[in-house]
């Protein structure tokens, strides 16, 4: 599936962006041009069955192997940096030999979903059709008044399906073989989706690991100078 994208900037390297789930490009609207300042040409992605991007036509058409098929259909190999977040760092990982940046960096991916009463729930993502601007801002308090507003729209927008074809990913261990390129993670602190036994693992397998402290899992949005501040060196 061709993929409906956003583009900052004109410089001479290319920056490739792949936002989380519920989400869309939109969630990059201080990195964008934050990395074209930097010289790049940034292109974001809206994932399938988020933003203005096609729908599959049931959970079966929203796995990895899916989303990552369409991040190679659409965007450019070799760029010089490739960044995403959460369902976006699952997806990324998946479709990186394919795409070739020379970095990549993973922002509290979720390459581990768990199983049981605590684990990953489609439910608990669905439920957030229903919420108002308030409960957002509850579950967010750092984030600016924008990107609630930006929020609100995205979950309105996103197709629930994509919650429930993650099922199969329950319990599966997703985690990267090696890095493949030279890798950064950067992770919430503190991450639920990696523990520090994890970190310890994807140091082992060739990443680079760094936590931005206090952050929450959209690092980007809870704190948008410490999230730049752990890219040092990576962009």
């Amino acid at each position: 599936m061709l993929l409906n994208t956003r583009t900052w900037g004109s410089g001479d390297r290319i920056a490739l962006l792949v936002h989380g789930i519920m989400s869309d490009h939109r969630t990059w609207r201080r990195v964008g041009p934050a990395l074209a300042e930097r010289g790049y040409r940034v292109i974001a992605v809206d994932l399938r069955g988020h933003g203005a991007s096609g729908r599959a036509a049931g959970p079966e058409g929203y796995t990895p192997a899916d989303y990552a098929d369409d991040l190679v259909e659409t965007l450019p190999a070799g760029a010089e940096l490739a960044l995403g977040h959460s369902l976006g760092g699952l997806s990324l990982a998946a479709a990186v030999d394919r795409l070739a940046p020379l970095r990549a960096v993973y922002v509290d991916p979720a390459w581990h979903l768990p199983a049981g009463k605590a684990g990953y729930r489609p439910e608990l993502f669905t439920h957030a059709k229903s919420f108002t601007r308030e409960h957002i801002a509850t579950f967010n308090p750092r984030w600016e008044q924008q990107d609630l507003d930006i929020e609100m729209a995205t979950v309105r927008l996103w197709d629930e399906h994509a919650a429930h074809g993650l099922v199969g990913c329950v319990g599966r261990d997703l985690w990267p073989a090696k890095a493949g390129v030279p890798s950064l993670v950067a992770l919430a602190d503190p991450s639920l989706l990696v523990s520090a036994e994890n970190a310890r693992m994807l140091v082992e397998r060739g990443f680079d690991v760094r936590t931005v402290a206090g952050a929450g899992h959209t690092i980007h949005r809870d704190d948008f100078d410490g999230f730049m501040a752990a890219l040092d060196g990576w962009i």
